[in-house]
């Protein structure tokens, strides 16, 4: 027992340490801050144009648009890259010896990532509210249903990514996955209506968590009258909370099953020679 508490005391100590330490990196404080820049001003831009039908500006749907797009980016990109990264760094490998190494890593893993959506988000939906006009909360029912709509929504990515993460030994490929993650998002409804896609897609997207995720934010964040513009006429919140939590279950189910095969093919010949290889490709 004392093992186990002792082994959650250092993932936890171990996450905050890898979560601080994201801001020292150039590259990391980059990642936190040009989306917010990009749909900030995009959304400024479009927001002379009015939605038909709704009380909002385009730059408003846009925007919850680019919270749906950090979301996913944070939730699955990230967790990929750091999982991979981890693994070509002998850090996974590491983690495995150790007594409970495997749950101190997880622990560690969930803060870190947890840290890095929080001020993703954060740093996303506050200019929003201030520099982008219809964007944001109306009451505080809504701006609770943001938030457990982007909780919920992570909970539900974030396992996926660590799958993904699982299968690429090489960090420098994880950007191959922006290419499946952009045309999810374009053909789940998040950048643009889709009544101007196929009805195939339309009905695909639904067995899809991202569009649920794109429909709970949208909730929070635009208007009431908006919903009449939606698939089916009004927000689903009900249906957005279950389709959420079932993604959740089955990734959670799922993922450390395949990490811990995963962590199984670990060893230091593995690592040696994925460095080795690497080596080589940067001479």
């Amino acid at each position: 027992m004392n093992a186990t508490v002792n082994a959650v005391r250092a993932g936890l100590s171990r996450g905050l340490l890898e979560f601080r330490g994201s801001f020292a990196s150039p590259m990391e404080l980059f990642g936190y801050f040009y989306m917010p820049v990009l749909f900030v001003v995009l959304g400024a831009f479009m927001s002379s144009g009015r939605v038909e039908g709704a009380d909002t500006t385009y730059g408003a749907v846009t925007y919850a648009g680019g919270v749906v797009f950090t979301l996913v980016m944070a939730g699955m990109l990230t967790v990929a890259q750091v999982l991979a990264a981890e693994r070509e760094n002998a850090t996974l490998l590491r983690a495995k010896t150790l007594p409970h190494g495997m749950l101190g890593y997880t622990v560690a893993k969930v803060v870190h990532i947890v840290g890095i959506v929080l001020t993703s988000l954060a740093l996303m939906v506050l200019p929003g509210l201030f520099l982008v006009e219809g964007f944001g909360p109306r009451s505080w029912d809504d701006a609770a249903t943001l938030v457990w709509v982007c909780v919920l929504g992570t909970l539900a990515l974030a396992p996926f990514g660590a799958i993904a993460g699982s299968f690429i030994s090489n960090p420098r490929f994880v950007g191959l996955l922006m290419v499946p993650i952009v045309f999810l998002l374009m053909g789940s409804g998040v950048m643009f209506p889709l009544d101007f896609l196929p009805d195939w897609v339309g009905t695909a997207a639904l067995f899809l968590p991202i569009y649920w995720l794109g429909l709970g934010v949208r909730a929070g964040s635009l208007p009431d009258d908006y919903a009449a513009l939606e698939m089916a006429g009004s927000w689903q919140l009900p249906q957005v909370a279950v389709v959420l939590a079932l993604w959740a279950v089955v990734g959670f189910v799922v993922a450390p099953w395949v990490l811990r095969r995963m962590a199984r093919r670990e060893s230091g010949s593995r690592v040696q020679a994925a460095r080795e290889k690497a080596m080589k490709r940067a001479y």
